[in-house]
């Protein structure tokens, strides 16, 4: 049964992170080398999950991704996506990922049930990248990339933008893209969760993103869908497509129909929220599924979130959220509650 918000915006969309560990510490996400975990006995089993997802069906959602931190780490994994792939009412079965650990799982999560990938790929520099990341895993993403294309057939890739530090490198990861089959979709660096060091200097915005590219490949042409992805495509004078997330400078907030359930089962409505609902206490303490989805419909039916636009409005817009709180609360970074 589909529900709405105050802003008339139907839930079908759910992003479920699975562990909010990473291996990763990209500095837009994660700039710290230490943090606050969510307590191992908190995070829901496989069963949980899919019980959690069952309610969510029942108030309208029909699209799940899979995100972490890094979801790859959690143990088991495609037993969790065969759960989830068996249930009629999901059409779109997806998963984000950073790709160190691709490789090894690329044919275990597609023989599960998993129908799309995302990789995230913020350089094509190997010294970029291990100062994006503090890493020196760049190979390794490159292997699972060439695995996913060869075993799916066809993915995406997302890339933050920002300033003086990968903004020159937009023509080689189109290119890029166009060898492993990979449509690449270009974000604008966002001020949430963990971004400490985020500043509007840094945003390379949707306008110059598209000047850069039009600058060398010719006039690019917006592809008009009616969908709520939160992507706006566009097609290069060839037919090569790409996307823009400009969360930033244009916000889609009039028509954002996801949430966000964290590992430990706390549901958030919006990215930009500082507080979410406790679904792990009602789950652990036997609701029913009638209950769990009565939680979503009444929690969605009061949603009024327009977090983006009113950070947009903003005058003094300094990092969302500063250090101290973020390590007093975990469930405020980004990493935790899932991008």
């Amino acid at each position: 049964m589909e529900t709405r918000d105050r802003f008339n915006r139907p839930l079908r969309n759910l992003r479920l992170s699975v562990t909010d560990r990473c291996n990763l510490r990209c500095q837009y996400c994660m700039p710290e080398e230490h943090y606050t975990w969510l307590p191992r006995e908190h995070l829901l089993s496989f069963e949980e999950i899919s019980a959690l997802v069952d309610a969510f069906i029942d108030v309208g959602v029909d699209k799940v991704r899979l995100t972490g931190g890094e979801p790859l780490l959690r143990r088991d994994l495609p037993a969790l996506i065969r759960l989830l792939a068996a249930k009629p009412a999901i059409g779109d079965l997806a998963l984000t990922t950073n790709g160190v650990l691709l490789a090894e799982q690329a044919e275990a999560l597609r023989a599960a049930g998993l129908q799309r990938i995302t990789v995230s790929l913020d350089t094509l520099n190997p010294e970029r990248f291990t100062a994006l990341t503090r890493r020196h895993d760049l190979d390794r993403v490159h292997t699972g990339i060439a695995a996913a294309s060869s075993v799916f057939g066809a993915l995406k890739l997302d890339t933050v933008v920002i300033r003086e530090v990968n903004d020159r490198e937009l023509i080689a990861l189109v290119e890029y893209a166009r060898t492993v089959h990979a449509e690449i979709r270009f974000i604008e660096y966002m001020d949430v969760g963990g971004a400490t060091h985020w500043t509007r200097e840094a945003v390379v915005s949707r306008a110059e993103i598209l000047e850069t590219l039009e600058q060398h490949y010719g006039r690019i042409e917006p592809i008009l869908e009616r969908h709520s992805a939160p992507a706006e495509r566009f097609a290069l004078p060839d037919g090569t497509t790409f996307g823009i997330i400009a969360s930033t400078t244009a916000p889609f907030c009039a028509d954002c129909d996801r949430s966000r359930v964290t590992a430990d089962g706390m549901w958030f409505r919006c990215l930009y929220a500082s507080e979410g609902t406790d679904l792990r206490a009602p789950l652990r303490g036997g609701a029913s599924r009638d209950e769990l989805s009565g939680i979503l419909r009444t929690g969605w039916q009061q949603r009024a979130d327009r977090g983006a636009e009113a950070r947009l409005a903003s005058r003094t817009r300094e990092p969302l959220v500063p250090l101290s709180t973020l390590k007093s609360n975990p469930h405020l970074e980004m990493h935790t509650r899932g991008g």
